[in-house]
């Protein structure tokens, strides 16, 4: 335990390390910001780096570990209906309260006045990323090569694109970007190891990943389908 919590904490120093030391720099020579507000961020940066090591450590020992468990007792149910529900209810739920996530859709609700909620952005992405997750779960399984569900995927959100309002075009591919997040991700590529680890003939590298990207093409096609629902 003490080995993890050493390097945790090297990795949590190793990431917030250079942005307090950027904005301290920034605050001594050029911002100036009020006294008060310097210590907020500095007590706000030491918080949040606590509270990541204790984040990733938890991840670590617990939560990794049982996605693959539970990934790889799902084949042998022989449902490929059980595994879809499966990893569209992991993909939903780890999504919903993803920090990332919930940064953006708070951002939205305030940038937008109210217009878009931040609880249907954050919806839209949970679905998205279920949805998009069941079925990289079903490729695993059925053996679909990754690279067409991609092109597809990829194609359908551009062609979207064309005709949606830019303002959602935005939004949209940021929902697709923050999905890769420090809860869901991990979650989501230990499950789809664990499912492929137990299949005969299956690559844990080339059928256990690629999950997480495909299905942050979810939130890309689902946000911009209901751009041009609105418009």
């Amino acid at each position: 335990m003490i080995a993890i919590l050493r390097e945790k904490t090297r990795e949590v120093l190793h990431a917030v390390g250079p942005l307090i030391l950027s904005i301290s720099l920034l605050q001594f020579a050029l911002v100036r910001a009020p006294l008060g507000l310097f210590l907020q961020f500095l007590i706000g940066g030491l918080l949040a780096a606590v509270g990541m090591v204790l984040f990733f450590i938890g991840i670590d020992i617990g939560i990794v570990p049982m996605g693959r468990f539970v990934g790889a007792e799902l084949p042998k149910k022989r449902s490929l209906l059980l595994i879809l529900v499966v990893a569209f209810s992991i993909g939903f739920a780890t999504t919903m309260p993803e920090p990332d996530v919930l940064v953006l859709s708070n951002q939205v609700e305030q940038a937008s006045g109210g217009e878009i909620p931040a609880t249907a952005v954050v919806y839209a992405i949970a679905l998205g990323v279920g949805g998009l997750a069941a079925i990289a779960a079903a490729r695993i399984v059925l053996g679909w090569p990754l690279k067409y569900l991609l092109a597809v995927g990829y194609g359908l959100g551009l062609v979207l694109a064309v005709w949606a309002p830019p303002e959602v075009v935005s939004l949209a591919f940021d929902g697709g970007s923050v999905t890769t997040g420090v809860l869901s991700a991990p979650v989501i590529i230990a499950l789809a190891i664990g499912v492929s680890s137990v299949l005969a003939g299956r690559s844990t590298v080339s059928d256990g990943f690629g999950v997480v990207g495909f299905a942050s093409i979810g939130p890309i096609i689902l946000i911009l389908a209901m751009g041009l629902l609105r418009s």
